[in-house]
Parts: structure tokens; C-alpha cells; sequence
């Protein structure tokens, strides 16, 4: 790139390549890539149209709009992914947070504010245990606590942040760290919920890999960079999940609750699951911001 390039002459020529290479939001990863490059905000960018750009900048900006030609995710190419109001780093070792996710985050952050607010806790009484299923970058077990912080009660939570990737443990960790809650999780290698491993849980949250395999290989060519491990729930999207409803009895408090994220094509299969694998449970289906079931509530209907 021509060393008098400015700003707005960059992202044009960044917007003609990726929109050749096949992205549908060619303008924004311009905007996107060249931000972080410079380093300023997005906002700040735009502003000067007419700014030139640094050398060192303009050829980290042209790596990074070949790897996006490629397809890598933008949430790679930059290391790091906003969610929930934080700033996750991200690579290949986990699934990138999406927003989606915060749904599910939400509803365990009240769940778990209305049982400390609701029953006083005496002191030296043991932490409330929310196990994460899954947790990849720590995106849920992290943003919880740091919820929770905000309301003064992280110091009553424990979280069990679980996954069988040892890849995508450490990552969760460097998260934690980053984010001041690493004292409050204890991080597990093991596959989902291991009963041998400090259960009972009150609470457990699962965001668990639910796209059907056989639409694997349609998905956008930006998800064929992230662990497949992490997106194929077997025939119907189900699979792990199924596993997860079965270790349930065994793992989950009496009065416990578990949130589920699931596809937005298995609002009713979720129901008929539970009711089939755990007689008497209740499970709950709610809608995301787009209308589409999203999070499935299950809990025991003593609880």
C-alpha cells in the first residue's frame, strides 16, 4: 500500500478486497481492522477520513485484511471479542462468545442475585456453586462474577469452570486473570458435569456445541477456523446435550437450577427431552432479542 494512503483511501481498497473475497459486512471489518492497526476507536477513525496512516500501521492492517480475505474471524485477527460489556481474548483455542450467549448469562446473574438477596447467608457459609459446562474462553463463568462484583456479592459465588479441552481451559484462565475473578473459579478438565468432581451445583450453565452435523460444512467459511469440537452436536444438534440432561440427577442440587442455550430450532425437542430423561422435571424455553428460542430453563419441579 502507497505510504501517502489515508485513512478513508484504505478502508475503500480494504472494502473492494474483502467484498471480493466474499464478506457480507466488507465495509465494517475494514473499519474494524484498521481501528486496531492504528489503534484508536472505531469511532475516532472514521472521523478523519483524510488522516494518513502510519507505515507500521499500514502494514499491519494489510496482514490483517489477508487474513480476513481467508476468512479468519475478525474476533481472531484482533485477539480479543466484547461480550457482555468485556473484552474477551480469543483465538483457536475456543469458540467465540456471541451475543447471543448474554441471554443466558443474564438469567443466571438474577438467578443467582435472588437466592443470596432472598436467604441470609451466615458467616463462614459455603459458597453458592455455579458450575459453567463448557466454559471455552470463560466468557460466562467471567462475566457472571464480574456482574456479581458489580452488585458485591461475588465473594459468595464459587465457579467450576469446566471443559474437556485443556486448550481452552487456559484460555479461560488468562480471562479470568484479566478480568480480577480468577480467585473465585476453580478451573476443571473433565467432560461435562463429572459427578466426582464437587458437585452438588446450584446453578449450571451449558452453552454445549448444538448445530447439526450434517449443516457443519454449510456454515460460514469463518467458522471453519473455530474448534469443531465446540459447534457439531451430532445428528440433530443434540447429542451433548442429551449427556448433559442425563448427569443432571447426579450433579444438581434439590432446589438447583440449570440454563441451557440452545438452537433456535429446538425449542420444542429441548421440552420433549427433558421430559423423557428426567420425569417431573420442569423446562422453560425462552426467546433472544430476535425472537428465535434460546435459552432452555430446567430444574427439578420440587425446586
Amino acid at each position: 500500500m502507497d505510504p501517502a494512503f489515508t485513512v478513508g483511501e484504505l478502508l475503500r481498497l480494504a472494502t473492494e478486497r474483502l467484498t471480493a473475497s466474499g464478506s457480507d459486512s466488507a465495509r465494517l471489518d475494514a473499519e474494524l481492522l484498521l481501528s486496531h492497526a492504528v489503534g484508536v476507536d472505531r469511532t475516532g477513525l472514521i472521523t478523519y477520513p483524510e488522516a494518513p496512516v502510519g507505515e507500521s500501521a499500514r502494514e499491519a492492517f494489510e496482514a490483517a485484511v489477508a487474513r480476513r480475505e481467508r476468512g479468519e474471524p475478525i474476533a481472531y485477527i484482533r485477539g480479543f471479542r466484547e461480550f457482555h460489556g468485556l473484552a474477551f481474548a480469543t483465538d483457536g483455542r475456543a469458540l467465540i462468545p456471541r451475543p447471543e450467549t448474554e441471554h443466558l448469562v443474564d438469567a443466571a446473574v438474577e438467578e443467582v442475585a435472588s437466592r443470596l438477596a432472598g436467604t441470609p447467608r451466615t458467616s463462614g457459609a459455603p459458597a453458592l456453586r455455579v458450575a459453567d459446562v463448557g466454559t471455552g474462553t470463560g466468557a460466562i463463568a467471567v462475566s457472571l462474577l464480574a456482574a456479581l462484583r458489580r452488585r458485591r456479592m461475588a465473594d459468595e459465588v464459587l465457579v467450576i469452570a469446566i471443559d474437556v479441552s485443556e486448550d481452552a481451559l487456559q484460555l479461560a484462565r488468562e480471562n479470568a486473570v484479566g478480568h480480577g475473578v480468577a480467585d473465585r473459579i476453580v478451573f476443571v478438565a473433565a467432560d461435562l458435569l463429572p459427578y466426582h468432581v464437587d458437585p452438588p451445583y446450584t446453578i449450571v450453565c451449558a452453552n454445549l456445541p448444538y448445530v447439526p452435523s450434517s449443516e457443519i460444512a454449510g456454515l460460514a467459511r469463518e467458522l471453519s477456523f473455530e474448534p469443531a469440537l465446540a459447534l457439531d452436536g451430532g445428528p440433530d444438534g443434540l447429542d451433548v446435550v442429551r449427556r448433559l440432561l442425563d448427569a443432571l440427577p447426579r450433579t444438581l442440587a434439590p432446589d438447583g437450577v440449570a440454563f441451557l442455550e440452545i438452537g433456535a430450532g429446538h425449542g420444542e425437542a429441548i421440552a420433549t427431552e427433558v421430559a423423557a430423561r428426567l420425569p417431573g422435571w420442569r423446562c422453560r424455553v425462552t426467546n433472544d432479542l430476535a425472537g428465535l428460542p434460546r435459552l432452555a430453563r430446567v430444574d427439578p419441579a420440587s425446586a
